[in-house]
């Protein structure tokens, strides 16, 4: 699967699919942005299960700064409308392939769990 392009307007309803969502913020200037362009698209390909999205955060400026985004290229995951992973800086493929394992083999009973805890602690 290529990799899709959000916007503001879709957003919400693509992070909270089910499933594995993740997001690359970037922006054309950035170099390492450009470098890591490549090996997140053949990743892309190689796990058509995933969505692979992407975020211009020059076209979405009010977005990046909604999501927090500081530093670019930062690379976040979303499993069945959750986030579990946000890191700045350009990922190597082994890296990545670590990333996408990893969100793949979450307990996310466990996480769901561990969630609502700290909700009932901070409350």
């Amino acid at each position: 699967m290529a990799t899709v392009n959000l916007t503001a307007h879709a957003f919400m309803e693509t992070i909270h699919r089910d499933g594995i969502v993740l997001v690359d913020w970037w922006a054309s200037w950035c170099g390492p942005c450009r470098m890591f362009a490549p090996v997140y698209e053949r990743a892309s390909q190689a796990h058509d299960d995933i969505v692979f999205a992407k975020v211009d955060t020059e076209a979405e400026q009010s977005l990046s700064a909604q999501a927090g985004i500081t530093s670019i290229p930062t690379l976040m995951a979303f499993r069945d409308g959750i986030g579990v992973f946000a890191q700045p800086g350009a990922l190597p493929p082994a890296a990545l392939e670590q990333v996408i394992a990893a969100v793949r083999d979450l307990d996310m009973d466990q996480v769901r769990a561990q969630l609502a805890e700290q909700e009932k602690q901070s409350a």
